[in-house]
């Protein structure tokens, strides 16, 4: 299959969003949420980047300025040099569930990723070519409620890559997905990843998956004392694609995350009080 003509560099400058509150009936004023505060990042073309943090600290708010489905409220993002303004056509999103019609075949509905004015027989070569690079050639031709919730994910990411993105934003692309499917999908997007090495965006909740897939890993999360979330660490991990999942390295760079994370390495919460003895039987 052809690889991707371009993969785009990704800035972040001193990007900022802050929501504003809707007002209960009878209230005055208005409330503002500060959600994303001073973030600078630079991704370099053709890297894989993992994005954690708690849950609500504005990661897919992040990705969602990357692509120009949401505009920052302070700073900018810019592709490949130039400010995004509006939903960008150098992105391609993959979200956590497949979102895929069902009346329509995993054929039909991986069509609709092409870009507008494309030559129809280019097209149909392209999708063929994505089917197979995801392993649904034998299941083209069946409707989505016909195949399992991992082959959708595979129709969602192939959809993705049919406009031959110069950036790819994933979020929680696997979350829905069993332990073992959540495996091979990890697998298959390094496949996809070296057919056509374009920049990836990934938010994930999985330290393990972040490990696994990224040349780097963010950390978001707010500063003691100030609302809204920053980059607190960003780790460079070890070693080339694919890795092993049983290295000693890569446990301990997991230790360290979790521990940002506010998990320490018996994986107990922060702030929940742990017993050190197991009770005496009878229980």
């Amino acid at each position: 299959m052809p690889a991707t003509p371009s993969a785009y560099p990704v800035e972040f400058v001193d990007v900022g969003r802050t929501f504003v509150a809707p007002r209960a009936k009878g209230e005055r004023g208005t409330t503002q949420r500060v959600v994303l505060r001073d973030v600078s990042l630079t991704v370099a073309a053709g890297e894989v980047v993992a994005i954690l943090g708690a849950s609500g600290c504005g990661k897919s708010t992040l990705l969602r300025i990357a692509g120009g489905l949401d505009s920052p409220s302070a700073g900018s993002a810019l592709i490949d040099g130039t400010a995004v303004a509006g939903i960008d056509g150098r992105c391609a999103v993959g979200f956590q569930e497949p979102r895929l019609l069902p009346w329509r075949s995993i054929t039909d509905n991986v069509s609709l990723g092409l870009p507008r004015g494309i030559d129809r027989t280019a097209g149909r070569e392209r999708v063929a070519q994505l089917l197979d690079l995801v392993g649904l050639s034998a299941s083209a031709g069946l409707r989505p409620r016909e195949v399992s919730g991992g082959m959708a994910q595979r129709a969602s990411l192939a959809r993705a890559l049919a406009r031959n993105p110069g950036v790819l934003l994933l979020d929680e692309p696997f979350g829905a997905l069993d332990a073992l499917t959540r495996l091979k999908m990890q697998d298959l997007l390094l496949d996809v990843h070296g057919a056509a090495p374009t920049t990836i965006l990934l938010v994930t909740h999985d330290v393990d998956e972040a490990l696994q897939l990224a040349d780097r890993i963010i950390l978001l999360g707010a500063e003691e004392g100030r609302q809204g979330a920053t980059i607190r660490r960003v780790v460079t991990v070890p070693g080339s694609r694919p890795r092993d999942r049983g290295s000693a390295e890569l446990a301990e760079l997991r230790a360290e995350l979790l521990d940002g994370l506010g998990i320490d390495r018996h994986g107990h919460a922060r702030g929940i009080p742990a017993t050190s003895t197991i009770p005496a039987f009878p229980y």
